[in-house]
């Protein structure tokens, strides 16, 4: 059984609340205020669950550095209260760090929801995305 810290539980609530930031400030038309706490929280979160040294290995592997400056750099553009540009530059950096973590994702999508019309699109968008890496 995989034993969790409460620093990783704090980790996860910490994150939650970056997402909830996040989504809020979008849905207030980019408020860079919550955009920038959301991303604040969500940063600190992801380190609080797995570990200063292992975000840090993560985000700075060589393959990764496109993506990484990307995603950092939309933060940044973010917190200097240019909202809409800086989340197009998280965005694009985010698809680019996580790329290798989509035909899992949607692999478990089409096997957890047993929808006929969802699980084919699923299973479709699981095929081409590991085409694309």
């Amino acid at each position: 059984m995989i034993s969790i810290t409460e620093w990783q539980k704090i980790g996860v609530g910490i994150t939650g609340f970056g997402v909830f930031f996040i989504l809020f400030g979008i849905l207030l038309y980019f408020d860079s205020v919550l955009l920038a706490f959301g991303n604040l929280l969500f940063l600190t979160g992801l380190s609080l669950i797995i570990g200063l040294r292992r975000t840090f290995s993560f985000f700075f592997q060589r393959h990764k550095l496109k993506g990484t400056s990307f995603f950092l750099g939309g933060v940044a553009i973010v917190l200097l209260r240019w909202p809409l540009l800086g989340m197009l530059l998280e965005a694009y950096g985010f698809v680019n760090l996580f790329k290798g973590f989509f035909p899992v994702v949607f692999g478990f999508l089409g096997s957890a929801f047993n929808i006929p019309f969802l699980s084919t699109l699923f299973q479709r968008l699981q095929g081409s995305s590991s085409s694309m890496v």
